[in-house]
């Protein structure tokens, strides 16, 4: 029985390690996937989030400025996307990701007719904003395992 307990505790040490090992070059690389991914789309015109997208625009700024707007914001995915390859960059790159995350969380507050079916019940594109907490959770994981800044003498 106590072979077994050894085991059982061996392996679990070991798959701690492995994810330990793992976690940073795998976040980062989701991260760039899907802002580097769905930034693209916007930048070729095949976003299923641009009637969202336009109708905040027209809540807040007006809708005259969908289109720049909306060619910046995709520049500013790839670019985070991008930037999180690289781990030297993350002290930029995060509060980038939270200006972003701003910005793409807001329309379930500004244009709840586009994000909410009824009380806590969202449509499919507030439930593709809600699921930007699990990205917010990665970034912070990854800021979190930045190796701290040196102090120069």
């Amino acid at each position: 029985m106590k072979h077994k307990k050894l085991d059982i505790y061996s392996l679990d040490l070991r798959l701690i390690a492995f994810f330990g090992r793992t976690f940073n070059p795998v976040a980062r690389f989701s991260v760039f996937l899907i802002f580097f991914w769905f930034g693209l789309i916007k930048l070729l015109g095949l976003s299923p989030a641009s009637p969202l997208a336009q109708a905040l625009t027209a809540k807040t700024v007006g809708a005259q400025y969908f289109e720049p707007l909306f060619y910046v914001i995709a520049v500013l995915e790839c670019i985070v996307g991008l930037l999180f390859l690289f781990p030297r960059l993350t002290r930029i790159v995060v509060p980038l990701l939270l200006l972003h995350m701003a910005i793409v969380c807001s329309p379930l507050v500004l244009v709840p007719e586009h994000t909410w079916q009824s009380l806590l019940v969202p449509t499919l594109e507030g439930q593709y904003i809600i699921k930007n907490a699990v990205v917010i959770a990665v970034a912070i994981g990854i800021a979190a395992s930045t190796a701290p800044l040196s102090k120069r003498k």
